[in-house]
């Protein structure tokens, strides 16, 4: 497929779901689609890195959370159970979910991905949870580190986050903080700090601990050995919880697929493209 092509099959726009306006973006292709979830704060651009490097016929769906990147903020705070009925609606009104989808989730994504799809067990084949965990009830990060997330300001002030990026999010970013910089800077918005709370207390009251063994779509989990925010133990806790998970562990960091998305792209197509059962 060529750029000219592949660009000409991209389409953004904003959709209106349960009361919020979501913005989406689509490359269209064929194959079962590829929903991403992005971490906290971050616009769907922050998967440019990623989806350059996912095979370039299969269609990638990503959006923006409310309050983030261009989406406008939600009058009320929500927690993860709204918000993947929220993706359930955008994904029934464009018509992308008559097969089933596979849902990616990367870090806060990764809640979104595991309400997903336990809400919808048939609309979701695969799952695949990046650098994540089980919400509150997890072995945490160093208090240190986590302070510096209670706020937006890395996606505020990019040099902020690039003076930080090494001991917060460690692997390929250790070795170029800048990277973070350039990657943050490709988003259209920041998002509102009201929507960055939103965000924050959706996380602090839910656990996907007591649901996993529900969980029954096929789930590779992974995860870097040097990852500060979310440790890797709760890679191996998740692979053990769920009953058909596979882990793959890399010797990077939390934001290594989008760092280094040209080394784990392609387990991602592997997984999705392989019929064996786990």
């Amino acid at each position: 497929m060529t750029e000219a092509f592949s660009e000409r099959l991209s389409v953004e726009q904003l959709v209106p779901v349960l009361g919020q306006q979501i913005r989406v973006n689509i490359r269209w292709g064929e194959g079962v689609p590829l929903v991403l979830c992005n971490g906290i704060g971050a616009s769907l651009e922050v998967f440019d890195p990623l989806v350059e490097h996912l095979n370039p016929k299969s269609t990638v769906v990503r959006f923006d959370v409310p309050g983030s990147g261009a989406s406008p903020v939600s009058l009320l705070p929500y927690g993860f159970p709204y918000l993947a009925a929220v993706l359930g609606g955008l994904l029934k009104k464009l018509r992308l979910d008559r097969r089933g989808v596979d849902v990616l989730g990367l870090s806060w994504g990764g809640a979104l991905a595991q309400q997903f799809a336990f809400q919808n067990p048939r609309r979701c084949r695969r799952l695949i949870l990046v650098s994540t965990g089980t919400g509150a009830l997890m072995v945490p990060g160093h208090p240190r580190l986590l302070v510096k997330m209670m706020t937006p300001r890395r996606f505020l002030d990019h040099r902020y986050a690039a003076s930080i990026a090494g001991d917060l999010y460690g692997g390929t970013v250790r070795d170029d903080p800048s990277v973070v910089e350039n990657l943050f800077d490709r988003q259209l918005m920041a998002g509102s700090r009201v929507g960055y709370v939103h965000q924050l207390l959706a996380g602090a009251v839910w656990t996907s601990l007591f649901a996993l063994p529900l969980i029954r779509q096929d789930t590779l989990i992974l995860a870097g050995t040097d990852d500060p925010i979310v440790p890797v133990v709760n890679a191996r806790i998740m692979a053990r919880l769920l009953p058909h998970a596979r882990l793959y562990l890399h010797p990077g960091g939390h934001v290594d697929l989008i760092t280094n998305a040209a080394a784990l792209a392609p387990v991602i197509e592997s997984f999705r493209s392989d019929d064996r059962t786990p």
